[in-house]
């Protein structure tokens, strides 16, 4: 009987797999399966799978013939994953030694459907502390309430499905698989899901994944329309919030963090190749028209004017019929 699968997706990651196969080979258990998906890379990164499969306990490798992202990268590993429980971890990143036998214990003890945890951000040799935004730990959560309130990060803001551990019981009921092809932005309908369906969880304070930022190849680094993407993952977060049966008190928060995300990459729209940016600007254009008015209404009124400001005249802004999301 498999207790965990770690479903690790890999792409082009040919300098750092080695640091991440490490720290899962310092993890390993018996009943622990390590389901490395390589995503159809270019580099060494599939020699260097093949080899963990053959060196790594517990190993299971898996390689795509096409390239389609890291949700459906994720999917494929859910899919292929035989453990009561599940976790996350990206070919980039580390683990300390010993971590998943601690978050395992964590879960098993509070008997939750997910366990949320801290991590450690590296930038080069820099380190920092990240915790949930949510101030009870070790005890157990109902996630529905811990999505508002609106105008302060929570638990659905903490958008690294990496950082936790998940029952299999969301699997078979559906929640837990990402929406395939999206490139990124995926862990955002993701978590707003489990916060919605899932009955239980809980916050602890372990530390034990590091998640490396800066590195060229991630998409957070490459300003090509890839990255629109975020338009896809928030309007399927507005739309399937707006079918909740509290929609009325869970939507202000999906379209006021809608716009934050739309502000934040308007405010640094010199990052994105001059094509990309001009399709940044009326597909987000379009997509505040989409956002049910009133609530939109709201959401601008309780910003900062600067946001406010960069928000109201893009909604002005006049759009080709031909602009779609």
């Amino acid at each position: 009987m498999v207790k965990l699968s770690v479903i690790v997706p890999f792409y082009n990651v040919q300098q750092y797999a080695p640091d991440t196969l490490r720290s899962l080979r310092a993890n390993a258990r018996q009943d622990f399966e390590f389901i490395l998906v390589d995503d159809c890379s270019r580099d060494e990164t599939p020699d260097i799978l093949a080899r963990a499969e053959r060196e790594l306990q517990g190993a299971v490798y898996v390689r795509h013939e096409q390239n389609g992202g890291l949700a459906t990268a994720r999917n494929t590993g859910i899919d292929a994953a035989r453990g009561e429980y599940l976790t996350f971890l990206d070919g980039d990143d580390w683990l300390a030694p010993g971590y998943y036998e601690q978050l395992l214990a964590a879960i098993e003890e509070l008997g939750v459907d997910f366990v949320r945890t801290d991590h450690v951000q590296t930038t080069a040799r820099a380190r920092s502390i990240h915790r949930v935004p949510h101030g009870r730990r070790g005890v157990v959560l109902n996630p529905r309430e811990a999505i508002l309130p609106a105008d302060r990060s929570t638990s659905v803001d903490y958008a690294y499905a990496w950082a936790g551990i998940y029952h299999r019981r969301l699997v078979d009921r559906g929640v837990l698989h990402f929406t395939d092809g999206l490139r990124t932005a995926e862990d955002r309908p993701w978590i707003w899901k489990l916060h919605r369906e899932a009955e239980s969880f809980g916050v602890v304070g372990l530390l034990g994944v590091f998640y490396r930022r800066g590195v060229s190849s991630s998409l957070t680094q490459i300003g090509d329309v890839r990255q629109l993407d975020f338009i896809r993952a928030f309007d399927q977060v507005v739309r399937e919030t707006a079918e909740d049966r509290e929609a009325d008190k869970l939507l202000p928060k999906a379209v006021r963090t809608y716009c934050a995300i739309i502000s934040h990459h308007l405010g640094s729209i010199e990052r994105f190749e001059p094509p990309v940016a001009r399709k940044l600007k009326s597909m987000s254009a379009v997509a505040l028209r989409r956002m049910p008015q009133d609530v939109l209404d709201d959401a601008l009124d309780s910003m900062d004017v600067q946001r406010a400001t960069r928000l109201r005249r893009l909604r002005r802004r006049p759009v080709s019929a031909g602009v779609a999301a």
